[in-house]
């Protein structure tokens, strides 16, 4: 999300420093750090508006002036994650021609942006939003749907190199089961309070996935 920082990280950026008189957008920002940070305390998974504002020592109302809603806030870090991990799944499809380390690259990048952005984490679970407008979690249901598509296309290639007799088809399964796998890493560490990493034994996770 460009209101983050100009350059793609999988890292969420360190928070604003407080002004009296932020920038414009800058407040905006510092909510959205805010929200995110606040993710990451145990027991997190449902925040109210009058946590947040007084995390950011400021009003309710000063939230509202920068929001419609907490939903839209949380469709703000929803659009940091979607522009962030597919900014790099099109700079890892654009540079990795092996469709095998590519498939592999892919799936490395989304668990250790997780693992980076515990906060995140919770979002893309779903575990945040619960309590939360349904149209947030079928977005996320969206960016995964999204997601299964790259690695899809990638594992087709992949198929038909190796001259299966089906490659559209054993794509379509493999992709489905590796989103799979992947959503099941992100909840397992998000409701063990991030102690079970995405990428434990990840390299003979993937072996057993890809063969």
């Amino acid at each position: 999300m460009s209101e983050f920082e100009s350059e793609v990280s999988p890292d969420l950026p360190a928070a604003a420093a407080t002004r009296k008189r932020p920038k414009p957008g800058e407040r905006r920002v510092q909510i959205l750090q805010a929200l995110a940070t606040m993710l990451e305390q145990p027991g997190a998974e449902r925040i109210t508006t009058s946590a947040l504002a007084a995390r950011l020592d400021v009003s309710e109302a000063a939230l509202y002036r920068h929001f419609a809603s907490k939903a839209q806030m949380f469709e703000g870090l929803i659009e940091f994650i979607e522009q962030t991990v597919f900014t790099l799944v099109n700079q890892i499809t654009e540079r990795e021609t092996d469709p095998g380390v590519r498939t592999r690259k892919l799936v490395m990048m989304l668990l250790q942006f997780a693992e980076k952005n515990p906060g995140m984490t919770r979002v893309m679970a779903g575990d945040a939003l619960v309590f939360e407008n349904e149209r947030l979690q079928e977005r996320m249901n969206q960016f995964f749907d999204k997601l299964e598509t790259s690695l899809k296309q990638s594992l087709r290639e992949g198929a038909a190199s190796e001259g299966a007799a089906m490659p559209t088809v054993q794509a379509q399964v493999q992709a489905s089961v590796i989103v799979a796998f992947m959503m099941g890493r992100l909840q397992r560490y998000s409701r063990s309070g991030f102690k079970r990493l995405p990428s434990e034994h990840l390299d003979t996770s993937l072996g057993m996935l890809l063969g």
